[in-house]
C-alpha cells in the first residue's frame, strides 16, 4: 500500500475535523494554516471527501468543513481506499471472483503471500475510526468519551 500527498492530506484533513468534532465547522483557512497544506489543494481533496459523503459544508463567512458523520463512523481504510484505491498489493489479491488477469491464479505461490498481506492491511486500516485516532492524538485513554455524541 502506498500513500500519496493527496493520501496524507485527506487523512490529516480528516483527523483535524474528528478532533474538532464537536466545534462545528473549520474553514479551509484554518485546516491549511493548521496542517500546512496549500489551500489550492486542500480545496480538491475536502470536495472529494464532500462529494463521498464524508463531509459537509456550510458557505458564508461562518462557513466551513465538518465532517458529516461521527469520527466513531468513519474508518482509516474507508477514507485511503476513497483516496488511493484498492489497498490489495497486486490485483489477484482482491477478493473480487471476477478477477481474469492471470491465467495463473490458483497455482501461484505468491498470492497466498499477497491475500495474507491484503488481511494484515485490511485488519488494521478497516479497524482504526477516526475517533481513536483523535482520542490517541489527543492523549486520551480508551474509556475517556470525547466531548461529542453520536
Amino acid at each position: 500500500m502506498h500513500i500519496s500527498y493527496k493520501g496524507d492530506y485527506a487523512l490529516k484533513a480528516m483527523l483535524e475535523l474528528a478532533i474538532h468534532y464537536s466545534h462545528g465547522v473549520v474553514t479551509i483557512a484554518e485546516l491549511s494554516k493548521r496542517l500546512d497544506i496549500p489551500i489550492k489543494f486542500l480545496e480538491q481533496v475536502l470536495l472529494d471527501l464532500k462529494h463521498s459523503g464524508f463531509l459537509e459544508s456550510r458557505r458564508g463567512t461562518q462557513g466551513g468543513y465538518r465532517l458529516a458523520k461521527h469520527p466513531a463512523k468513519i474508518t482509516l481504510g474507508e477514507i485511503i481506499t476513497l483516496v488511493e484505491g484498492p489497498i490489495e498489493p497486486i490485483a489477484c489479491a482482491r477478493q473480487d471472483a471476477a478477477y481474469k488477469g492471470c491465467k495463473d491464479i490458483y497455482k501461484c505461490v505468491f498470492r497466498n503471500i499477497w491475500l495474507r498481506i491484503a488481511k494484515a492491511n485490511s485488519e488494521i486500516i478497516d479497524t482504526v475510526t477516526f475517533e481513536d485516532l483523535a482520542r490517541s492524538f489527543l492523549g486520551y485513554s480508551e474509556d475517556v468519551i470525547l466531548n461529542y455524541s453520536i
